[in-house]
């Protein structure tokens, strides 16, 4: 299985904040400290505070901090929010693609259990098992 950068941003703003998790932190600082893109990670901290992960807080001293504390957020959940959008075969996809293979298909099936194999594995740890401690955020 192969995650997309946009949950790969995600699992790592959540390290970060997970080692301090009573700290408030700004996208500049965390794109700085992870070396991507602010703007691509205001959306990636925008999903994750629309799914109650993160709180966030607008002006000064404000920020995005965890919600939750790291032993309560599942690995597998966050992985499972942040690839909602993308299908792991183009038959999982809204509408079922156009796949000529899906009304007689045998790999469908499997592969389905093998994505909530995936996520349940995940789902075995939390965000505490995960901790980064970053010197400069």
């Amino acid at each position: 299985m192969r995650l997309t950068s946009f949950t790969d941003f995600g699992l790592r703003v959540l390290m970060c904040m997970a080692g301090q998790p009573t700290r408030a932190f700004t996208t500049a600082e965390l794109a700085r400290e992870l070396r991507v893109s602010r703007h691509h990670l205001a959306k990636v901290i925008s999903r994750l505070a629309a799914a109650n992960l993160l709180v966030t807080r607008r002006g000064g001293g404000g920020g995005a901090m965890l919600a939750r504390a790291p032993e309560e957020i599942r690995l597998g959940d966050v992985v499972a929010l942040l690839e909602a959008d993308q299908a792991l075969v183009e038959c999982f996809a809204a509408g079922g693609g156009t796949c000529t293979l899906t009304p007689h298909c045998r790999l469908r099936g499997r592969l389905a259990e093998a994505e909530a194999a995936f996520i349940a594995d995940l789902n075995r740890g939390t965000l505490a098992d995960c901790v980064i401690r970053l010197g400069g955020v």
